[in-house]
């Protein structure tokens, strides 16, 4: 039977610092086996994680794009159209019909991925091939970062301060693009062709080399202005590389390693843009290491478990006008707009809504989670489970449960003259001066929605049924 090579790409959709495609081309071309890369859609279960719509449309223009890519290496690429993870388990059944596979992956840390994953791995080794398995994800693979005594760091600041440690020791490797291999014709069995999405992410860029210019330009031009501009919505002052480390078109390695060049020795300066923007790369990786070390967070449970005794309102009502921007909070509102509208929202909004519906509406954070996951295009569980949990005051490293966002003096703060509101809550837009904040305090705008809550009332009721929860803990 011949041997076949398999790169079969998940959310690691790129050519450029690939370990997984490098490894498989190097062993094509050792030893003249043929090369194919594979992507499988399954809708039914991305529905099933909850996954943004303009997500699932920017992974499907991203792997045409990535054919074409590929296609330069002569490796081509099988896009195949499935319904679920069942699937991608027939898939394979089909191939080792014909070939015996060597199967080269990326390692992902989600429950039903592992479990998809270890269907494969059987399927290939009853059948004599391989599964080959690279843990990419992050830059330190997930569990190396420990205390001395061989735990997992459960607070951010000494965790960040050995990831540092072990980078300086260990360094990185970015991985060149691969050379094109020599072609070798093959068939394959016919598999239904994977199907275009709805193009809602066309606004976002899917060409690998355009994205690496974006976060080549974003370290030489923004950076270093990043820790006075990050917080300010109104302001063009992110990176808006989210989506793409989301599904894999760069690298947390290459930021870094464009962050080293571009930004010299400012990145080692505390609180410095280049510093700050470290941090939050630093972030990311920090909540996939807790969630393999954690996986009952995988299942939507509370890091600190004693807070799943909190006794939510879950107000229907009051969900479904923090979902439509209709809470009367300004700044919440436009927050939400953008979302709806974009299938993005900048970082302080996300804390400032999350706070909101937690902390003032009492409603249960993970009601929360699931909407920004169905609306956000760069939506990835570590990062959106951590940063939820970190609002709600249940996760690790968290919010003290009295650190409670007040949203009208957040709005004054991060949007002081007004013009992120002006831009998603047009009702207001001819409100000048701090009117623009809190629109009751001139009697309400009659186009404008009134309060859903009183803050200060709903602040205190927070602080209530934290102590309770502690008190019975």
């Amino acid at each position: 039977m011949q041997q076949l090579n398999v790169v079969w790409f998940r959310n690691d959709l790129r050519a450029y610092d690939n370990a997984v495609l490098d490894s498989a081309v190097e062993h094509s071309t050792r030893n003249g086996s043929p090369l194919v890369a594979l992507f499988i859609a399954t809708p039914d279960s991305w529905q099933q994680h909850d996954m943004a719509l303009i997500k699932q449309d920017l992974i499907r223009r991203r792997v045409m794009q990535l054919k074409t890519e590929l296609a330069v290496l002569n490796i081509p690429l099988i896009a195949v159209e499935g319904n679920d993870y069942k699937q991608v388990g027939e898939v394979f059944v089909q191939l080792v019909k014909h070939y015996k596979l060597s199967v080269f992956v990326q390692r992902e840390y989600e429950l039903r991925e592992q479990l998809r994953d270890k269907q494969v791995e059987t399927i290939l080794v009853d059948s004599g091939g391989q599964y080959i398995e690279f843990d990419t994800q992050c830059i330190m693979p997930a569990g190396s970062v420990r205390t001395q005594q061989g735990d997992i760091y459960k607070v951010f600041t000494p965790f960040k301060r050995n990831w540092l440690a072990a980078l300086k020791q260990h360094g990185m490797r970015c991985y060149p693009k691969p050379k094109p291999l020599a072609i070798n014709t093959i068939v394959l069995p016919e598999f239904d062709e994977m199907q275009s999405g709805d193009n809602s992410s066309a606004a976002w860029s899917v060409d690998e080399v355009e994205v690496l210019g974006k976060m080549r330009q974003f370290c030489q031009e923004k950076v270093g202005a990043y820790h006075t501009a990050r917080d300010f919505p109104a302001i063009d002052g992110t990176s808006l590389l989210s989506a793409y480390l989301a599904i894999g078109v760069i690298s947390p390695a290459q930021c870094v390693a464009r962050l080293q060049i571009e930004a010299k020795d400012s990145w080692q300066s505390d609180k410095s843009g280049a510093e700050i923007w470290l941090s939050e790369l630093i972030w990311r990786e920090f909540y996939k290491h807790i969630l393999v070390a954690y996986p009952n967070l995988i299942k939507h449970k509370p890091f600190q478990s004693e807070t799943d005794g909190i006794r939510w309102s879950n107000n229907e009502a009051l969900f479904k006008a923090w979902c439509e921007g209709q809470t009367g909070f300004p700044i919440v509102d436009a927050a939400m707009r953008q979302l709806n509208k974009t299938g993005w929202m900048h970082n302080r909004l996300r804390m400032i809504t999350a706070s909101f519906l937690v902390k003032d509406l009492h409603i249960d954070w993970r009601w929360g989670e699931r909407y920004f996951m169905s609306k956000l295009i760069d939506g990835d569980f570590a990062a959106n489970n951590g940063g939820w949990q970190w609002a709600a005051s249940t996760g690790t490293d968290a919010a003290p449960y009295f650190r409670i966002f007040n949203p009208v003096s957040q709005s004054e703060k991060f949007d002081p003259q007004g013009e992120f509101i002006r831009l998603y809550v047009p009702e207001l837009s001819k409100l000048q001066g701090k009117a623009i904040h809190w629109p009751h305090s001139l009697g309400g705008v009659k186009s404008y929605f009134s309060p859903v809550v009183d803050h200060a009332t709903a602040r205190k009721h927070t602080l209530e049924i934290f102590a309770e929860v502690k008190k019975n803990a």
